[in-house]
């Protein structure tokens, strides 16, 4: 998670880690699904693993996609029993079921998902019928005034984890760290592209 946070002006020579081919500094993720690792790719290796079913990685997409229209009350967000206003959720193959994380100093963190408070959300916002299984999340962003909802490839989860880890201080995590989380959502906004076209029948 550190490498994800690392500042631009801190170059690190990067290889594929499947043959070792020295890569740019932007390049493909894949994700090792068994233990949540994510790995460099080359493009020629990370197409392998393109729409593969049962394979040992999972290519992670390059898009985060916003979604400005996501319906979420205060009452919603309370019934998911976080302890921060930052998380993400995706639904992990390995464990068969949705999955709540939350960034910490300590590193990404699991958190008990109401399978109830999921459903509910689902049904409001069926956008999130169509997440791509292990390598996709939805990230959430209500800290202080912010209501910023994307589907976002899960090493921009990490990446956000692994932000916070590098610059948290002290007990409350000190202003850098916040200067740090508008950063990564600043970059994340300019970045995203609009939500999908819905699937017919979703």
């Amino acid at each position: 998670m550190r490498r994800f946070a690392k500042a631009p002006q801190q170059p690190v020579l990067e290889r594929c880690e499947l043959c070792n081919l020295v890569l740019p500094p932007v390049h493909r993720h894949l994700l090792d699904t068994a233990t949540r690792q994510v790995a460099c790719s080359c493009d020629p290796c990370a197409l392998l693993f393109q729409n593969a079913v049962g394979a040992k990685f999972k290519l992670i997409p390059r898009d985060a996609r916003s979604l400005p229209d996501f319906q979420m009350t205060d009452g919603d967000w309370e019934s998911l029993a976080l302890p921060i206003d930052l998380a993400f959720f995706f639904y992990s193959t390995p464990s068969e079921k949705m999955t709540a994380m939350y960034p910490s100093p300590a590193g990404p963190t699991e958190s008990l998902l109401p399978l109830t408070s999921w459903e509910a959300l689902v049904r409001q916002n069926p956008v999130l019928q169509n997440m791509e299984f292990d390598v996709e999340a939805l990230l959430l962003n209500r800290a202080g005034a912010a209501r910023e909802y994307f589907l976002a490839p899960i090493d921009k989860c990490y990446e956000l984890v692994g932000t916070i880890r590098v610059h948290w201080r002290g007990l409350s995590g000190g202003d850098d760290v916040w200067r740090e989380i508008e950063n990564f959502f600043a970059k994340l906004r300019s970045e995203a592209k609009p939500p999908r076209p819905e699937r017919n029948g979703a």
